[in-house]
């Protein structure tokens, strides 16, 4: 059971966006606390809940969205703007200093744009009635929401689907999460968690997505129903996505991430695209370069393959390769004067010292984790590399995460000097 309220000072926060205070017992982790507030909190272990505020931050400010506190997907909406692009920009400060390392980071870029196109619903049965919504601050209990601020305006009819969907499989009761990404046909749907359909509720999901005005509806990616193909563009190429893909999470975030890409690998005649995804990077490098493309999906290969066939770009390769497993060699690497590489959340630790050891000119980190992107930074700099600039991205407003994107360049290796018998 918690204790009874303790009254903590918050010293800083977290990387999650909680206030930390410090006590005879260690830190305890308060969310929604800010720095320099003193607080009384229900404290059990490291962890306590906020229940009043004594002494208020002059950072502080109202938060705008009537969730915030129940909902978990914002942390610091109450956090100033100018004091939030410090913390931000200070997660990856902080990351490389652990890694020993100390470059000269940007200013925080706002990338929101229009907002996120893309959200992942949760839903649950409370009682057997379906709850569709985010989940709620350190637990698995789903927050019911009728609208979410951060999302672009085109994912307006996102939530009312994912209710719908959660209506028609009522039945199983089964947790689901149900992933919505805005592309420029429509909205594409999938849905985890159910597994198979009978025939029943098949037809019934492909009612709910007709009348719903969705342009796919997937199960597990496999397409219930299709009536457009969903599609993004790509640079020059028109992409045709699979089920459940990887995007960034906003327009203008990709758009920002790859115009940085493309400016730094603008003398480039021959790239590789590592981790590739649909081709993010791949199919703007082409516009003036070729470019082997990487990763160990197929199915989004495969769409990669069929845009770049469809546009007016250099060549493109899509080679289907794991490349946690087996990694590009320094070897292969040596073909290249641009390497770009875009990892999941785990970093490409393998094939970053498999890049320390080679001599391409230019590699590009694009990242969404600045511990691990630190962590590979630190390993290519060890290897020769000079880490020329580091560009914090805001994709994902009043979240603990941030997206990072960064230039290294291999320094001109010392001569060995003869020796003489």
């Amino acid at each position: 059971m918690p204790d009874i309220l303790s009254t903590l000072t918050i010293e800083r926060l977290s990387e999650r966006g909680e206030g930390i205070a410090r006590t005879d017992a260690g830190r305890i982790f308060v969310p929604y606390a800010l720095a320099g507030e003193i607080v009384e909190a229900e404290v059990e272990g490291s962890r306590a809940c906020l229940k009043r505020t004594l002494a208020t931050s002059p950072d502080r400010i109202a938060p705008f969205c009537s969730y915030f506190a129940r909902c978990g997907g914002c942390a610091v909406q109450t956090l100033a703007p100018e004091a939030y692009l410090r913390w931000k920009r200070d997660l990856v400060v902080e990351a490389l200093r652990r890694a020993g390392l100390a470059p000269e980071v940007s200013e925080l870029t706002d990338a929101h744009g229009e907002g996120r196109r893309r959200a992942v619903f949760h839903v649950r049965y409370p009682g057997g009635r379906p709850a569709a919504g985010f989940m709620q601050t350190r637990s698995h209990e789903v927050v019911e929401i009728s609208h979410c601020p951060l999302l672009a305006p085109a994912m307006v009819g996102a939530l009312s689907a994912a209710r719908a969907i959660a209506n028609t499989l009522r039945s199983s009761a089964r947790p689901l999460d149900i992933i919505v990404t805005l592309t420029q046909t429509g909205l594409d749907v999938d849905i985890r968690g159910h597994g198979p359909t009978g025939s029943a509720h098949t037809q019934a999901l492909v009612e709910a997505a007709l009348a719903h005005h969705l342009a796919r509806l997937s199960n597990h990616g496999r397409v219930l129903i299709s009536p457009r193909n969903p599609a993004v563009a790509i640079g020059k190429a028109w992409v045709e996505i699979p089920p459940g893909v990887f995007l960034q999470p906003t327009l203008a975030g990709e758009e920002a991430l790859g115009s940085r890409v493309c400016t730094q690998a603008a003398g480039a005649t021959r790239a590789a695209d590592l981790f590739c995804g649909i081709g993010t990077f791949a199919l703007r490098l082409a516009g003036f370069a070729k470019v082997d493309a990487f990763d160990c999906d197929g199915s989004a290969l495969a769409a990669l393959r069929k845009a770049a066939a469809g546009a007016a770009l250099r060549e493109v390769r899509a080679l289907q390769r794991d490349l946690f497993r087996q990694p590009l060699a320094p070897h292969e690497l040596e073909a290249y004067d641009a390497v770009v590489f875009d990892p999941p959340r785990s970093g490409a630790e393998a094939q970053a010292r498999a890049a320390a050891a080679s001599s391409v000119p230019l590699i590009a980190a694009v990242s969404c984790n600045p511990k691990t992107f630190a962590r590979d930074a630190a390993i290519l700099c060890s290897g020769g590399y000079e880490l020329v600039s580091v560009e914090p991205i805001d994709q994902f407003r009043y979240s603990p995460h941030v997206e990072i994107v960064a230039f290294f360049r291999r320094r001109p290796r010392a001569r060995k000097k003869p020796v003489f018998g």
